[in-house]
């Protein structure tokens, strides 16, 4: 099936099919909907008005029978932080995409009449359909009143309220395998979609494939990749314990954000372990090994029941286990994923909102240590669109400008993750030069500083984290673009066969010679294409910088501060 480009203009309700350009064709997932956004969107266009697009892609791999290639891109200028953006998640809809034939599906305008809509895409293109059943309803809702007219065989992005309300924290969820959902979290794009009042997005291949040009090369090279992902021992600690294996981890370490960022340690991280949450999910009758899309055998997903052994939750990950359990200081897993399970449901990012949860407990809104509060929040105030509901929807900054908090974690405007830069430097540097606002998946070297993947670098020290940062958000770029998984990057860094297997994948599902070299030329033109779009924005270097608590507030155990200077963050650009 010869691939096209999808265009819905939601000003006129029309939709057309386009052929792909050929200046678009090499690229996939992150790399397509941020040359697309860069080549489509004025930079200063306001993010909610009609001038913004929300541009939907699979990855290059998408659709294959590829190991972990299931993630599905989503970019547009982002509400939150006013930069490019692209966020990514698993589920069942990329493949869908890629099986349906469609390269890219670009969404523009606002439209005329305040009514509400869903998208219906096949291999014929898009069908507008005007939507007012499903108006107000929660995710699962969503996805419940759809999936039987279907039986279960198509593939579901939706808005909760969070992104009818357009808060800048929403987020779009995808259906996974299961019913579950996945989300692309950062950035408030779930806030564009429901500007372009888009409840709703329906996904069916109708029997499509993805043509691979060598089958009998593709199927050698995926047989190499995925032995060499499974192989790995950090590959089988996440499949053990999830990724809320590394609680316990960068507690150690003295890098885990505890009571608003003023601590490295958190005293009963035991309680909301990885360990912890296993023994939970067996003594339960849950999953604790899941994945979130097929073709996963890495599996780091998992299925959290009640204490009535009803399911819970799905997928609840080491971020938003310790935004809400550490930095918020609630240690009681149970209550974390009811939160998870309401945050999944109203479709908000679980990291934004719990990290603006901590900022509002610094303020006296309520009491750290509050699970419960904060529940009640999230179901009476967010979801209800209060005004206290707002502020928080709105996220972490929204929430220290309203309440006069001065130690606000951000970059960007948006909510800095899950590992303290004063102790994890490289991460630090990540934070600061992301073209996304702080975000860890941009460039993990925690991979490096804690894991020792790829080789060490002391997490403590100030060298060799600039370079660190760099290769690692050249490599990200270009794996997002593949529309695999973030975490083959510690199989890519320690397996010599795994890196060279991709790229044979690449070259033998469309008949060229792509080299390692290329692959990373591409990810150092994609992060240039963000940061120039960034400038155009109004960004300057003044903006790749931390919060300045970061720089004043020594933190325990280690008693550090983060120590860069402006001229050596700057320096990350040289290349």
């Amino acid at each position: 099936m010869v691939d096209k480009i999808f265009r819905v203009n939601m000003t006129d309700l029309t939709t057309s099919v386009e052929e792909v350009p050929e200046a678009w064709a090499g690229h996939g997932g992150r790399g397509l909907t941020s040359t697309i956004i860069a080549e489509e969107v004025e930079p200063t266009c306001h993010p909610l008005g009609k001038n913004n697009k929300l541009v939907i892609a699979p990855g290059l791999l998408s659709g294959t029978v590829a190991a972990n290639s299931g993630r599905l891109s989503i970019g547009a200028k982002s509400p939150l932080t006013g930069t490019i953006k692209e966020s990514n998640a698993g589920g069942t809809s990329a493949q869908l995409l890629a099986k349906a034939g469609c390269k890219a599906v670009i969404i523009e305008g606002l439209p005329k009449e305040d009514k509400w809509y869903s998208l219906a895409i096949t291999p014929a293109g898009v069908t507008i359909k005007e939507e007012t059943e499903r108006i107000g309803m929660g995710n699962f809702d969503v996805i419940k009143s759809i999936s039987p007219e279907h039986d279960n065989k198509i593939g579901i992005l939706t808005i909760g309220q969070a992104g009818e309300m357009k808060m800048t924290s929403a987020n779009i969820s995808i259906q996974d395998p299961d019913g579950g959902l996945r989300s692309c979290g950062r950035g408030g794009l779930g806030a564009v979609m429901g500007s372009k009042k888009i409840k709703f997005i329906t996904i069916d291949p109708e029997g499509g494939k993805v043509d691979i040009a060598d089958p009998a090369k593709f199927k050698a090279a995926n047989r190499t990749f995925a032995k060499a992902l499974a192989g790995h021992p950090i590959s089988q600690a996440l499949g053990a314990y999830g990724t809320n294996v590394l609680v316990n981890i960068i507690n150690e370490s003295g890098g885990l954000p505890t009571k608003n960022f003023t601590q490295g340690q958190f005293a009963d991280h035991e309680a909301i372990s990885g360990e912890t949450m296993v023994d939970l999910i067996n003594e339960r009758g849950g999953k604790a090994k899941h994945n979130c899309h097929a073709g996963c055998v890495i599996q780091c997903s998992q299925i959290y029941n009640d204490a009535k052994g009803n399911k819970l939750t799905s997928g609840i990950e080491f971020e938003s286990v310790w935004a809400m359990g550490a930095d918020c200081c609630v240690a009681d897993l149970d209550c974390i994923a009811e939160a998870d399970r309401i945050m999944d449901d109203i479709g908000i990012d679980s990291i934004e909102t719990s990290v603006a949860m901590g900022v509002a407990m610094e303020a006296g809104v309520l009491e750290f240590g509050d699970g419960v509060e904060i529940c009640r929040i999230l179901r009476d105030e967010v979801t209800k669109g209060t005004a206290l509901g707002r502020i928080v929807g709105n996220g972490t900054g929204s929430v220290g400008r309203s309440f006069g908090v001065t130690r606000v974690p951000v970059v960007k405007n948006q909510a800095i993750p899950a590992y303290d830069p004063r102790a994890i430097k490289g991460m630090g540097i990540t934070y600061a030069t992301s073209t996304q606002g702080a975000d860890h998946t941009m460039g993990y070297t925690i991979t490096t500083n804690i894991l020792n993947v790829g080789g060490q670098v002391d997490p403590l020290s100030k060298e060799g984290q600039i370079e660190l940062s760099r290769n690692l958000q050249i490599a990200t770029a270009a794996i997002d673009s593949t529309g695999m998984c973030l975490f083959i990057a510690f199989a890519v860094l320690d397996d010599e066969t795994c890196l060279p297997a991709l790229v044979d994948l690449l070259n033998a599902r469309f008949d060229i010679a792509l080299t390692i070299d290329d692959v990373m030329s591409l990810g150092k033109h994609i992060l240039k294409l963000e940061r120039k779009f960034n400038i155009a924005a109004g960004f300057t270097a003044a903006d790749d910088r931390l919060p300045e608590f970061f720089y004043d507030e020594p933190l325990a155990p280690h008693n550090v501060v983060f120590d860069f200077t402006a001229e050596e963050i700057d320096s990350f650009w040289n290349f």
